[in-house]
């Protein structure tokens, strides 16, 4: 697979796919992660005197509206503060006024393009990969990087239209990912432990029947452990419970009984509002119970698991660390990872917010920055965004 440094890229106009898909409030980033993995590969080609064209993507955009509160602008004025050189920035995604930027373009300088789901207002363009539209963006530059690792399972016209139409290959932080990911999978050393958190039992299906194969242990939290519960007969709140999984939950529960733990005890409340909780035993839930946090019972229980372990792969948190009150359960399982020097993968997501916020910044193996991209490269799945770079 090419990379960028199979190119010569002195003069040349560079189109760079990243993937500034940044948590916004109140219109300010709170997350910068995604804008300074991707330095690496902006500052390359900088170095060696590239014109960078960087398409990107923010949110969804499905009305005018969404226009207002998906635009790029803040990340443009990031890169102004992280970036040794000219940055400018499109307003407009076509026509006249980005191709007079582009033609304008020197040597070092970068463009940032507006929000690429801007084109979605029209029939969808950059979403359902509009060959006109792909064909359009390729013009305008003469080599193609995509350093979006984010976004290489969507099949997009500013990842793999415009990629299909020239020369191109992978940035620094794409090669990383798939680089640190394949060297974790495929070591051999055990015991290794899966913990998976996070909502949906039917988001992670795929990526569980791939990984219940290899892994010594499977600890599951989060809300997607009330619907293995329910099958198990609990009267937990339906409300996190996905009817429709509880067979292929009871049926994993069957087979891989000596493999799979689920939590004993959660931290409960009526609402996030509410400033209180109670901590209760799964078999004293009760049906309007929602629970926010696993409870000291199951933080004992996992750490149990993970007694010895040599590798830890993470997807999903173990309840809603955004709230101070029930940050506890992923925060103790990360600290004694790292405590114990185990060799962890944050898989992305929502568990790559967390360690960020936590404090765990720079303590594991890898963080991955990509959440749904991992989730289907775990499932074993092939990636659109790969998949049509040169051999």
């Amino acid at each position: 697979m090419k990379t960028i440094k199979d190119y010569d890229v002195k003069g040349k106009k560079v189109i760079l796919r990243c993937d500034f898909n940044v948590p916004m409030i109140d219109g300010k980033i709170s997350d910068d992660t995604r804008i300074k993995a991707s330095l690496k590969t902006i500052n390359y080609l900088i170095d060696n005197d590239a014109k960078i064209i960087i398409l990107s993507h923010l949110g969804k955009v499905k009305t005018k509206q969404d226009k207002k509160s998906n635009s790029l602008y803040q990340v443009y004025l990031k890169l102004k503060e992280l970036l040794n050189t000219n940055v400018y920035f499109s307003k407009n995604t076509t026509g006249i006024k980005l191709e007079e930027y582009v033609s304008n373009l020197k040597e070092k300088e970068v463009l940032l393009v507006e929000n690429t789901r801007y084109e979605d207002i029209d029939d969808k363009k950059e979403s359902q990969c509009d060959m006109k539209l792909s064909k359009y963006w390729a013009r305008l530059g003469d080599i193609f990087i995509n350093d979006a690792y984010g976004t290489l399972h969507r099949k997009h016209a500013s990842n793999v239209g415009v990629c299909m139409l020239l020369p191109n290959g992978i940035g620094f932080l794409v090669e990383e990912e798939l680089n640190k990911i394949d060297s974790f999978l495929n070591e051999n050393t055990n015991p290794f432990v899966v913990i998976m958190g996070g909502k949906k039992v039917s988001d992670k299906i795929k990526v569980i029947d791939n990984l219940i194969l290899k892994c010594d242990k499977l600890l599951i939290g989060g809300a997607m452990s009330f619907t293995f519960l329910y099958s198990k007969g609990f009267k937990v709140n339906k409300e996190y419970v996905e009817l429709e999984q509880l067979d292929y939950c009871k049926n994993l529960l069957t087979k891989y009984k000596d493999k799979i733990i689920l939590p004993l005890d959660f931290k409960v409340s009526t609402s996030l509002e509410d400033t209180t909780y109670l901590t209760k035993d799964i078999e004293n839930i009760e049906i309007n119970d929602k629970a926010y946090d696993i409870g000291s019972k199951t933080i004992d229980l996992f750490k149990d698991n993970l007694n010895n372990a040599k590798r830890v792969l993470i997807n999903g948190p173990m309840g809603v660390f955004e709230n101070k009150l029930y940050e506890e359960g992923t925060k103790e399982i990360y600290q004694y990872l790292t405590d114990n020097n185990i060799k962890t993968l944050i898989g992305g997501g929502d568990s790559a917010s967390s360690v960020n916020k936590l404090g765990f910044e720079n303590k594991f193996y890898h963080v991955s920055t990509g959440g749904g991209a991992t989730l289907e490269y775990l499932e074993g799945k092939g990636l659109p965004g790969l998949r049509v770079i040169n051999r």
